[in-house]
């Protein structure tokens, strides 16, 4: 028979997996406790948005706090590689030994050049690889003026408008032939070899030709290890959750939920209140209470998968970036603020780096939120400011929150 639990216990279940469970360590973070953390969190989502921080460097913090962005600049840019781009959730860091498995299910032909004429592709795919095995890593403008490519491009509504050699150096990317090296300043990605990155030790790359045929051992193989990992950093899900973090297909992550179960590294339970079949990883810790506190990015692991957010903490949850300013409810940029074992607020946040201060643009209770959320939030807040650089908080009067949390700050 299945083992009953509560919905209180499926969350702390949930926190203790992604390491927000307890309050975060106390002393300088070193890289192995970030480390750590990558490898607990298995992939952490990428996005350009800097309107805060580039939202791959705000999960750490979460659970480490005022760590050095450093450390993750020479994970995934130093040999051996600790972290690697690929599409997982969506642009992602991995952990390189996801990259194969990868490779083998994810299908993102609509972001480079699938559709392109195959002449033309292969004639700019080879000029590239070419290139990039003979030179050091460059970026989609330095191969373009490289390569001598000129074209009269018109602005339509395709994508980003982005000229031949992007389109054809996302679409090796997507193949897996090609990755980013390291980023910018200008976070755009300077391209090499997947084979230059690739710690030693793992599998070359292989092509998705051939490799997801029905009943191929390679791929049932590969779709199980990543549907271990996503149970392993989630704790306790149903199937589409699991699916959901790499961004597998549903049908075959069912399978693999299923063959999971009869290899012992997954258990089937009941979550009251939670309808939907559940599945418990054998790994997973059961604290019997949660202290720590966070601010959750808007693309953190904890909240990729909005229903499942919604029937564990009962947070409904939606990102406003483009949604139109006077219809926005909350914010543009917001982040969940999580207290003990509950999403307790949300605040709209902005770093202005000329003026120093971490602005609070709105901050809003949730209905039961208790009554520390303010002074906690206030020294989370100052945290942040303090990671990033920053040397004041300001707190504006919009939201129910606000009034209480910028008394709270402002008492220090």
């Amino acid at each position: 028979m299945a083992a009953s639990l509560s919905l209180s216990q499926a969350r702390r279940i949930a926190l203790a997996a992604q390491g927000l469970d307890k309050e975060r360590p106390t002393g300088p973070v070193t890289s192995r406790a970030v480390g750590r953390t990558f490898a607990r969190l298995q992939v952490v989502q990428i996005d350009s948005v800097n309107v805060l921080s580039r939202s791959h460097y705000l999960p750490f913090f979460s659970r480490l706090g005022n760590y050095d962005r450093s450390i993750l600049h020479a994970m995934a840019s130093r040999s051996p590689r600790r972290m690697m781009e690929y599409w997982a959730h969506e642009a992602s860091f991995i952990r390189p030994e996801h990259f194969q498995d990868l490779l083998l299910w994810q299908n993102r032909a609509w972001v480079g050049a699938a559709h392109l004429e195959h002449g033309i592709r292969e004639d700019m795919a080879n000029r590239i690889l070419h290139t990039l095995a003979t030179a050091r890593p460059m970026t989609a403008a330095q191969l373009t003026a490289h390569l001598g490519h000129q074209e009269d491009r018109q602005h339509d509504n395709w994508g980003w408008n982005w000229n031949l050699v992007k389109r054809v150096l996302e679409h090796l990317f997507e193949e897996g032939l090609v990755t980013a090296a390291s980023r910018t300043e200008q976070f755009e990605r300077r391209y090499t070899l997947t084979s230059r990155v690739l710690p030693p030790g793992l599998p070359e790359v292989v092509a998705r030709a051939g490799a997801l045929a029905a009943g191929s051992e390679l791929s049932t193989a590969a779709m199980d290890r990543l549907i271990d990992a996503a149970a392993q950093a989630h704790g306790i899900g149903t199937i589409r959750c699991f699916a959901d973090y790499f961004r597998t297909p549903l049908k075959a992550a069912a399978a693999s939920v299923g063959r999971l179960v009869d290899a012992g590294r997954l258990e089937p339970v009941t979550v009251r209140g939670w309808d939907r079949a559940v599945y418990r990883h054998v790994e997973a810790r059961a604290p019997r209470a949660a202290t720590g506190r966070a601010l959750l990015s808007p693309f953190d692991s904890l909240v990729f998968e909005r229903k499942r957010l919604e029937e564990l903490f009962g947070f409904h949850y939606r990102i406003e970036i483009y949604t139109p300013a006077e219809k926005r409810k909350f914010g543009y940029y917001v982040l969940p603020f999580l207290l003990r074992d509950a999403v307790v607020a949300r605040v709209d946040l902005k770093a202005d780096r000329s003026a120093k201060q971490l602005l609070v643009r709105a901050a809003h209770a949730e209905p039961d939120a208790p009554a520390d959320s303010a002074v906690e939030l206030a020294a989370e807040l100052r945290l942040m400011a303090q990671w990033l650089g920053l040397d004041d908080v300001v707190v504006s009067p919009r939201g129910d929150l606000s009034p209480a949390l910028g008394a709270a700050v402002a008492r220090g």
